[in-house]
């Protein structure tokens, strides 16, 4: 039994030193290769989902019309009436919680549409 973990040790560091790390800056990051999709298809859907749908108000600038140089009045408002005070936008992180989401709807509606 021992010669088998050490056998699939061996083998998962041998695929994880075969993996190409990226490093966090843009440089390293623009080597990664596009999907084949990407250049090829003739209509797609690109998904951007995040925290941001917590409070499903004003989409994904939610957090910089809230705490960016110049707040939209609406946002402060919003947050006012509808959250505690002292409340972060890290807080809608636990909130996140995708209940209502439903992969095999969302694929079958991105299907029919055509996209590929």
């Amino acid at each position: 039994m021992g010669c088998f973990w050490l056998i699939l040790l061996i083998s998962l560091a041998s695929t994880l030193n075969s993996v190409s790390a990226y490093e966090p800056n843009w440089k390293s990051l623009d080597t990664r290769p596009l999907p084949s999709w990407y250049d090829e298809a003739k209509f797609g859907i690109f998904c951007h989902w995040g925290v941001f749908a917590v409070p499903a108000f004003k989409a994904n600038w939610f957090w910089y019309y809230w705490k960016g140089p110049n707040p939209d009045p609406e946002i402060l408002k919003f947050i006012e009436k509808n959250y505690k005070p002292g409340f972060s936008y890290g807080d809608f992180g636990p909130l996140f919680t995708t209940e209502f989401f439903n992969a095999a709807t969302f694929a079958k509606i991105v299907k029919s549409s055509g996209a590929k």
